[in-house]
């Protein structure tokens, strides 16, 4: 019997290789003998870093500018000449000190730094993931690390996106001429583009604390920002290209500025971990994340797994905190069970808090009910 466990982080809860570890002990205490290898994925945002090492990538910590101006430490990952670079380490809600959100003046400065830090480390394919930003910037802040200069007309604008309003000029000659030999993958489910009602603004900001009022701010400073990197560095406009409105506007300067392929977060995950080798020949996988629901279907982590599976005919059992799946949505995504942690703690915080030993349970009812019994699963 060999099983391989494909999990997302269940955020809040327990990372990636925790759920892995605790769904493995389950398993192991009714099936003591099963095979069960842990496969830690990720769709490009929180976790990717975790995914990467796993799949033999080294760490490299750095400390870089926060989001709000405090130094943080911020880990990316490196294998030869490739590097992952997880923005949400050096710009995102989770490093907010005291967690206190900073709509307006968030910075992804910190981002461009770890993009230093990896160019210095003599990588040039670099996978930049966007998830769980705290900024609304446009990048503007990461092109500054990267040498761009910001003016307003009394100096430098980097302290986030309602500085951006004031900018008089933009000049792209400073950047590092590293990037010029360097190709951009921008990792991100996000297919918003970067202004208007579904924009970086409109549809995320709320997110990251902005106010109504603090919305209309943050999307002029927006509208300037892409005004003069068109007029004034000669950037081919990319404000409704898919995936320009990712990360409070980050996608648009990496598309725009640093010519960005854009690549759905968990494929890239899924290529760099080479999860179908390593699922070749499993009699069940099992995945999941914190909350399955209509997003999940788009693409999320756990679907992005059953694809994979299904096209081998492996059986896949999605675990999760809370289902809003119906069992048709289930099936359809490809799952033969969903197993959700609420089921057994309904209570949120209290499932939260208890995550791993909820979820070595659930691995000990998925070797009772799904493998030890189950002759199409069983070897």
């Amino acid at each position: 019997m060999r099983i391989v466990i494909a999990s997302d982080k269940f955020k809040g809860s327990a990372t990636g290789p925790e759920v892995a570890a605790a769904l493995a002990d389950g398993i192991h205490d009714v099936l003591p003998d099963a095979v069960v290898e842990a496969v830690p994925v990720a769709d490009g945002g929180e976790g990717t870093i975790d995914a990467a090492l796993a799949a033999g990538f080294s760490p490299v910590d750095a400390t870089v500018t926060g989001p709000t101006g405090e130094p943080v430490v911020a880990r990316f990952a490196v294998r030869g000449a490739e590097a992952i670079v997880e923005m949400a380490a050096a710009s995102g809600l989770d490093v907010l000190p005291r967690g206190e959100k900073a709509a307006l003046t968030a910075t992804s400065r910190g981002t461009g730094e770890l993009i230093l830090a990896a160019l210095d480390r003599g990588c040039r394919d670099i996978v930049l993931g966007v998830g769980g930003s705290a900024c609304t910037d446009g990048g503007a802040g990461m092109l500054h690390a990267l040498g761009a200069s910001l003016q307003t007309e009394t100096g430098e604008a980097t302290s986030g996106g309602a500085a951006l309003a004031g900018l008089a000029s933009v000049d792209l000659a400073g950047l590092d001429p590293r990037l010029e030999e360097t190709s951009f993958v921008l990792a991100s489910d996000v297919d918003n583009p970067l202004l208007g009602e579904r924009g970086a603004a409109a549809v995320f900001a709320p997110q990251k604390g902005a106010s109504d009022d603090d919305v209309i701010v943050l999307e002029q400073g927006l509208t300037r920002f892409a005004d003069l990197l068109e007029r004034s560095a000669g950037v081919t406009s990319s404000i409704e290209v898919p995936g320009a409105g990712a990360a409070g506007g980050v996608g648009y300067a990496a598309l725009a500025v640093l010519r960005a392929r854009r690549e759905r977060g968990v494929e890239v995950v899924l290529r760099l971990t080479g999860l179908a080798a390593r699922i070749a020949g499993a009699d069940l996988v099992i995945t999941g994340e914190g909350s399955l629901d209509g997003q999940s279907l788009g693409g999320k982590t756990p679907v992005g797994v059953a694809t994979l599976a299904g096209e081998t005919g492996i059986p896949v059992i999605a675990v999760c905190g809370h289902s809003a799946l119906s069992a048709d949505e289930a099936a359809g995504a490809g799952f033969s069970a969903v197993y959700a942690l609420s089921a057994l703690e309904p209570e949120k915080e209290r499932s939260m808090a208890n995550a791993v030993p909820l979820l070595r349970e659930v691995g000990r009812t998925i070797a009772r009910e799904r493998i030890a019994v189950d002759s199409d699963v069983a070897s």
